[in-house]
């Protein structure tokens, strides 16, 4: 059985770094892009996405109804993969289907946890894959 893929979209480079090492290092196949556009041309093999983790400030640089526009292309190319929204302390949550709004502060280890929680490894598959 292969690992779930997890994707991270997250414009700040070593943030999304961090999170993707991390998430390997459990056990996760985890895979970044720096926004949505990116995030839409990530490829499906060698499995689909199980889990999105968006960084609200993907969906803040732009225009807003482009952006709506690439969130919801990426959920009907991606239906059934749940979306983490990793929100900052001072934004309010925008409407979307989130799974659940993560907040600002949060360690790395807490956001892997939550990832955890919505995407459970399967027995067995809890080792790093590098």
């Amino acid at each position: 059985m292969s690992a779930p893929r997890v994707l991270i979209v997250m414009a700040a480079q070593w943030p999304r770094a961090l999170i993707r090492a991390e998430l390997r290092e459990a056990g996760y196949d985890a895979v970044g892009a720096r926004d949505l556009l990116e995030a839409l041309g990530a490829p499906d093999e060698p499995g689909p996405f199980r889990l999105v983790l968006l960084d609200q400030a993907a969906l803040s640089a732009g225009d807003p109804a482009l952006l709506r526009d690439l969130l919801d292309r990426f959920i009907a190319r991606h239906p059934g993969a749940p979306i983490l929204l990793l929100s900052g302390t001072a934004h309010e949550a925008p409407d979307g289907p989130w799974l659940r709004v993560l907040r600002r502060p949060m360690s790395i280890s807490d956001i892997v946890a939550a990832i955890g929680r919505a995407v459970p490894l399967p027995r067995g598959e809890r080792h790093p894959l590098d």
